[in-house]
């Protein structure tokens, strides 16, 4: 078993230039902050980029089986939209920009007054044939969970893969808070990336992944 503690865990070491050395944003603009006692990767949307996801990506990552954990916070831009839901995960077993599965949060839907709002805040999706519109309306329920979020605040999540199954684990749960025994990409390897949906600031630090 391979451990690759990533240089979020050493970051004050590294300073600016060597989170920079390490991450590969596309479509977003990456910054080294101290956030809410932790140093972290920033990631907004870059001005001008098109599209609705974007990754930044893991540089020399590649996983088929193992454990990703980190810590992530995500909230709503400043010029965010009335559905923005301050999105953020992570995107695993990535073939390239447009084709990866990934798992993410919605921190607003955590404590919303809906409880369908409720019923969506973890998602699993296979970019790009299953986004969540596809999954929702095919197998309602069946990729979504509830989990108690808060947008903005530092949320302790981990991912277990093993052949097509991949188990997301939030606030440091023994059980997982959504299970997926069918990963539409099968049984891959590939690259990790961070991965932030639009109208989102998102912070990202203690980055660790183990191999199988």
């Amino acid at each position: 078993m391979k451990l690759a503690a990533l240089l979020f865990t050493t970051l004050s070491a590294f300073g600016q230039t060597g989170i920079t050395e390490h991450l590969q944003p596309e479509g977003l603009k990456l910054e080294v902050v101290e956030y809410k006692g932790r140093k972290a990767a920033r990631l907004t949307e870059a001005p001008g980029a098109g599209g609705e996801n974007h990754l930044c990506f893991l540089k020399g990552e590649k996983l088929q089986d193992g454990t990703i954990e980190l810590w992530l916070a995500g909230e709503p831009g400043p010029s965010a939209s009335a559905t923005a839901r301050g999105f953020v995960g992570v995107a695993f077993r990535v073939q390239g920009p447009d084709r990866y599965e990934a798992f993410y949060l919605r921190p607003t839907n955590g404590r919303a007054p809906d409880q369908v709002r409720r019923n969506h805040s973890a998602q699993y999706i296979s970019h790009p044939d299953y986004p969540w519109p596809r999954l929702r309306m095919e197998f309602p329920e069946k990729y979504e969970a509830y989990v108690d979020l808060q947008p903005g605040e530092w949320t302790r999540v981990k991912i277990v893969l093993k052949g097509r199954t991949a188990h997301l684990f939030v606030h440091g749960a023994e059980q997982p808070t959504l299970i997926v025994n069918d990963l539409f990409l099968g049984e891959t390897a590939g690259g990790i990336a961070l991965w932030v949906g639009p109208g989102t600031l998102a912070h990202f630090a203690d980055f660790k992944v183990t191999h199988q």
